[in-house]
């Protein structure tokens, strides 16, 4: 029997409860699922890839159907396609993620048509909540624990 093998790439500067509601949902549909920790970029990081990749392991390091990945060189379904994944997840918050979604939707299919792309609506509780508006508001010094792993909330308070 075919292993139902996904990929979540993103960002994820930092990861978000968000994306943690996301990552449970994924890894209970698919056998395994990858978490890959890419670079956008359009966007400018708060955190280095290192320590991106320690946050999101150890926010993630008791879900045993998951692991962590990290790539910069190749499209996402290219690396998809390598670590023998058939599905991308994407989260969906509103309708400018759905616009934005389905044009990569579009492209990814013009590349790769074997990959097919899953997106999850995220909960109505983390709907609201993303990675870009959480580093402007740390930027001026706001409390942004409510939405971010502990793991996180931690290490933003040493640095």
């Amino acid at each position: 029997m075919n292993k139902k093998i996904a990929l979540f790439p993103g960002s994820f500067d930092p990861i978000t409860l968000g994306h943690i509601d996301l990552i449970e949902r994924a890894s209970q549909l698919f056998d395994h699922l990858y978490v890959g920790v890419f670079q956008n970029t359009t966007k400018k990081s708060l955190f280095t890839k290192e320590e991106k990749m320690l946050l999101v392991k150890k926010s993630l390091e008791h879900y045993e159907n998951v692991s962590v990945v990290s790539q910069e060189e190749e499209l996402t379904v290219t690396y998809a396609k390598k670590i023998g994944a058939d599905f991308l997840i994407r989260g969906i918050r509103n309708s400018k993620d759905f616009e934005y979604e389905k044009d990569i939707y579009a492209l990814n299919q013009h590349l790769e048509d074997s990959i097919e792309t899953v997106f999850l609506i995220a909960n109505p509780k983390y709907e609201h909540i993303s990675s870009s508006m959480l580093k402007e508001i740390l930027t001026f010094g706001g409390d942004v624990t409510a939405f971010l792993p502990d793991v996180v909330n931690q290490y933003i308070e040493k640095k």
